[in-house]
């Protein structure tokens, strides 16, 4: 559960790649991290918060971790989310210890008492499956991390997985890596309920 102060204003952070940043795929909609804005400076009136989404289309946690000091610490966040992987799992099983290292770099690299939250890439698309083979190992990967770090995780991955089963997502994303405007949704949702944030009041 996530701790909201009532005399105090948060600034929160959201880095990560570009299902973070929400390029394109949503097509003019809001991207998941515009959805728990929503929630929480609007429906839950912490107007004073400041929300950050330094997502970087294309990026790795190694990437990332190199420009921390422009995309993560500068803010002094309050919270820290990360949500990385779906690009890193293209390097395979071998890219598994460079990730690990790269994210607990970015975990060490918060202020201590940041709330950091973890989470795990959403499933891929059936036509994307061969190139990112390794993404349920770099899943794994982030809930280990979880544990290790003692961050809040929040599972996209065994989310979808529940919804969708062996089927192939095509109602959740718009290519074979990207979530749409219902995945990203979803996505808001699942963290929100993580975090015990309540749900999204009707959109």
């Amino acid at each position: 559960m996530l701790h909201l102060p009532d005399d105090a204003p948060l600034t929160w952070v959201f880095t990560g790649d570009s299902i973070t940043q929400a390029v394109y795929h949503t097509h003019g909609a809001r991207g998941w991290v515009e959805h728990v804005q929503e929630r929480v400076r609007g429906q839950l009136g912490r107007l004073t918060d400041v929300v950050v989404n330094t997502g970087m289309s294309g990026w790795t946690a190694a990437d990332v971790l190199g420009r921390a000091d422009h995309l993560v610490t500068r803010f002094r966040p309050d919270v820290l989310s990360v949500s990385l992987g779906t690009n890193d799992c293209i390097e395979g099983p071998a890219g598994l210890p460079a990730f690990r290292d790269a994210m607990r770099g970015l975990v060490a690299s918060a202020a201590p008492g940041t709330q950091v939250v973890l989470h795990t890439p959403v499933v891929v698309g059936h036509s994307g499956r061969g190139r990112r083979a390794a993404q349920p190992a770099y899943c794994e990967a982030v809930r280990e991390l979880a544990v290790e770090q003692g961050a809040l995780l929040v599972d996209h991955e065994a989310h979808w997985r529940r919804h969708f089963g062996e089927e192939d997502p095509i109602a959740w994303i718009d290519d074979a890596a990207h979530p749409n405007a219902l995945g990203h949704l979803e996505m808001a949702r699942l963290t929100l309920r993580t975090l015990e944030l309540g749900g999204l009041d009707p959109l």
